[in-house]
């Protein structure tokens, strides 16, 4: 948002693009689908759209100051962010390649595992999924791993880097997005890994692979939204770390990365599982490499994720503006 436009102006242009979203979610029709249940999520993207407006007016202080502080110190956050990938690893013998030796020996344990003495193959060739195994686990694992990555150290940030938050000329919201952008470092060279795993295999360069930054992006949003929340509880309380810990390993199994959705045949069991938002992001990654489908080809689990991502950092932000005053007292 420009710094000259006031504060109403800056509340309307943003009532007016929610409006918009609502009305193309509204007027988008999938004819293969069923009108009933179609109905329904229009109607529940509306609510949502409409009562994220809400809050965005009743706490437009604390939700836009966040992005304006990173926007204004975009500089100072790249140059942290590559000292912090480079020193996280220093002392050690092998440095950085400490970074990507774990993920991808994770990679080979589990494509022994189930494609070699579980025979995951030939369940997936039952489904219709003429895909390469340890391509299609890899396409589902390197996103996780940027996951788990990138929210476990934005969650730990102000831990880590409490001398800064002592600091009172510092900004503060400026810490979990740099832990963020360095696990994107590592993220960046494993998708190289896997494409060229993709063209060992035979497969040719598709336009459809563009995507991938898309889907990163969507993984990076997402993944900053929630360590703003995290990050700022943490502090209060420790116990948050084991605690996400657990629900992230609950998640890699409750996502469908080392499994296929299609082996419910319920749509009300399929619906469930794609409410979990990182579903959207593993499942782009496969559309983009094998599947050939572009991402607003599936409308509404877009729309979806895009709703679920704001929301998420409209609360994040308000949950750091509310507790930030207090981080300096108990660090």
């Amino acid at each position: 948002m420009k710094a000259g436009l006031s504060k109403r102006t800056n509340k309307i242009i943003v009532t007016a693009i929610a409006f918009i979203f609502a009305v193309v979610i509204v007027l988008h029709h999938n004819p293969l689908a069923v009108q009933q249940e179609e109905n329904v999520k229009k109607a529940i993207a509306c609510v949502i759209i409409a009562a994220a407006v809400a809050v965005f007016w009743r706490f437009y202080d604390r939700i836009v100051s966040l992005p304006v502080e990173l926007w204004q110190s975009r500089h100072l956050i790249w140059k942290l962010a590559k000292n912090d990938f480079k020193n996280r690893y220093a002392g050690s013998y092998l440095g950085r390649i400490w970074a990507f030796v774990q993920p991808v020996v994770t990679v080979v344990l589990y494509w022994f595992v189930f494609d070699y003495i579980m025979n995951a193959k030939k369940e997936f060739l039952s489904q219709g999924i003429d895909v390469p195994y340890l391509l299609w686990l890899m396409a589902g694992l390197v996103p996780w791993f940027y996951c788990t990555e990138a929210i476990n150290n934005g969650m730990t940030s102000l831990l880590e880097y409490s001398y800064l938050v002592k600091k009172v000329v510092f900004k503060i919201s400026i810490i979990p997005i740099i832990k963020i952008i360095a696990a994107t470092f590592t993220h960046l060279f494993f998708v190289c890994f896997m494409l060229v795993v993709y063209f060992v295999y035979g497969y040719e360069p598709s336009i459809y692979l563009i995507q991938l930054p898309y889907y990163t992006f969507c993984m990076f949003m997402i993944v900053l939204a929630i360590s703003y929340s995290t990050c700022a509880i943490v502090i209060f309380f420790r116990d948050l770390t084991q605690i996400v810990g657990i629900v992230l390993q609950i998640g890699m199994w409750a996502t469908p990365i080392l499994w296929n959705i299609n082996r419910f045949e319920n749509p009300l069991v399929q619906t469930i599982i794609k409410i979990n938002p990182f579903f959207y992001i593993v499942n782009g990654y496969r559309s983009a490499m094998y599947e050939k489908t572009w991402f607003w080809q599936d409308f509404y689990s877009t729309m979806y994720f895009w709703i679920v991502t704001v929301v998420l950092f409209g609360i994040g932000a308000i949950i750091f503006r509310r507790l930030k005053v207090h981080f300096a007292d108990v660090l």
